[in-house]
């Protein structure tokens, strides 16, 4: 489209996170604003339709307010930088989460593509207006999907102008995305989306675009779309239904039967190294089952601490990517003289629905991890934070944890015993072999109880079999309430 001063940008600056409902969607607030680029050849206008390329399904919509500089700024003051806008808009910063991965934190593909930036329909003269009272509106096929004001802004207009300005010089007809409220979500081919911008009886009019398909194949030379629960979940927001972590029936029946027992079964199996050792509960009571999702420490390398131990680490990461029914595995190599986790992020772990949490290294603050609502399972208690042993690493790999090798995907199940690592191919199996090891450990106990010796008894033996046989059909039968 033309640019609406009638030159193209020399770039288009959109800020990540800035009103305080989208970062309470997505779980931080920024200590400062970040942006990111995209090309002056993604602007498109109003009644334009926006392609989902070919083999996408997340794509997004983001519902924004879009500042046009007037004035060249190169360090301004943030009081001077609202005075550098000559024109505000509506915009649409869509993109797809689909190609995320393949550009991380740049998003050109994802977001550059030709046609995701629409503008429009009318410019709003920037001296008109309060920048700190306008509204910003989002429709999605005729319902309103975001709502809100620049008064929740986490970072003013004119203090976006001024960082940008301090290394950046902002050029007469460049644009800046202001970032968008909560509510942002996936589109389909033939969903309409239109956004608005208010400030008193002064409106842009609807920004109008519909949802549309690439009328031809994205070719295979570059990156391919793809999408796992991490991207849809980001794409969908607070939409996002997320697909079970365990099916209802195993998480009970998991729950129903000793880690003792499971761990009989895996060795008759075959697979006598299963066991988290070294780890007990903060809360013996408790019972865990769920889904692993790991993270790793290496050794303690001061010359590299500061690039992988400060900011979004991999252990805030891992923290940030749990889904509910996950349970969060740490590979501290045994080492038990720094912390792995506190308070604070073990109450995160509980508030995204974590199932657990294991580490084969120490926690602090454990006082109050016990009083959470969340089984924590580790080797020791240690005052110290993790940077006096551990930089955390990555996350979402195969680790070692108390000398057992643990996968993401793999099944945790935890009591006052200790803590098994089930492969979830085996679950249903070792479900049923469990529950009748422990009928017949109920029966042995009876006997024993009774006065009997264990001699053929435990296990049971051929002379043991018939009554034992004959007590099962005596117990009442699942459902049975009489």
């Amino acid at each position: 489209m033309p640019h609406p001063l009638g030159r193209p940008p020399s770039k288009i600056i959109a800020v990540h996170v800035n009103y305080r409902s989208r970062a309470a969607e997505r779980g931080r607030i920024p200590a400062e604003p970040s942006y990111f680029l995209k090309p002056p050849s993604s602007l498109a206008g109003s009644g334009e339709a926006i392609d989902r390329p070919r083999g996408c399904e997340l794509m997004g919509f983001e519902g924004e307010i879009a500042l046009v500089i007037d004035r060249r700024a190169h360090r301004v003051s943030p009081e001077e930088g609202w005075s550098h806008v000559a024109w505000v808009t509506a915009a649409n910063d869509a993109g797809v989460y689909d190609l995320r991965y393949a550009d991380r934190g740049s998003n050109l593909r994802a977001k550059g593509a030709d046609g995701f930036t629409p503008l429009g329909p009318r410019l709003l003269d920037a001296r008109t207006l309060d920048p700190a009272a306008l509204r910003l509106r989002t429709w999605v096929n005729g319902q309103l999907a975001q709502d809100d004001t620049t008064d929740t802004l986490l970072f003013p207009f004119g203090q976006l102008v001024a960082d940008l300005s301090r290394l950046v010089t902002l050029e007469p007809g460049d644009v800046i995305l202001t970032g968008t409220p909560a509510g942002a979500s996936v589109v389909m081919p033939g969903d309409v989306v239109e956004v608005e911008v208010t400030g008193g009886e002064l409106s842009t009019g609807r920004l109008r675009n519909h949802i549309a398909v690439a009328g031809h194949e994205l070719e295979k030379w570059g990156a391919l779309p793809k999408a796992d629960p991490a991207e849809r979940a980001a794409a969908w927001g607070a939409a996002y239904e997320p697909e079970p972590q365990l099916d209802r029936q195993i998480a009970e029946g998991l729950r129903g039967v000793a880690v003792a027992t499971l761990s009989a079964q895996l060795r008759k199996r075959g697979l006598p190294h299963m066991s988290i050792d070294g780890v007990r509960p903060t809360r013996p009571g408790d019972k865990m089952v769920g889904v692993a999702h790991t993270l790793r420490y290496l050794p303690l390398r001061e010359d590299l601490f500061t690039a992988y131990g400060n900011g979004m680490n991999a252990q805030k990461r891992a923290i940030e990517e749990l889904r509910p029914g996950n349970v969060l595995v740490m590979d501290a190599r045994r080492d038990t003289s720094a912390g792995t986790i506190g308070d604070i992020l073990a109450l995160r772990a509980q508030q995204r629905g974590a199932a657990g949490v294991v580490t084969d290294g120490a926690v602090r603050d454990s006082a109050a991890i016990a009083a959470l609502d969340l089984p924590v399972y580790a080797a020791a208690e240690h005052p110290s934070v993790l940077g006096r042993r551990h930089v955390p690493w990555d996350t979402g790999v195969p680790i070692a944890c108390g000398g057992a090798l643990v996968q993401p995907g793999d099944l945790l199940v935890g009591d006052a015993d200790g803590v098994v690592v089930v492969p979830p191919g085996l679950a249903q199996e070792l479900i049923a072999d469990s529950v009748e090891q422990e009928l017949q450990e109920r029966y042995i106990t009876e006997q024993v109880l009774a006065g009997r010796g264990i001699d053929g008894l435990y296990p049971i033996g051929p002379q043991w079999r018939e009554p034992y046989e004959q007590w099962l059909k005596q117990l009442p039968q699942q459902g049975d309430t009489t």
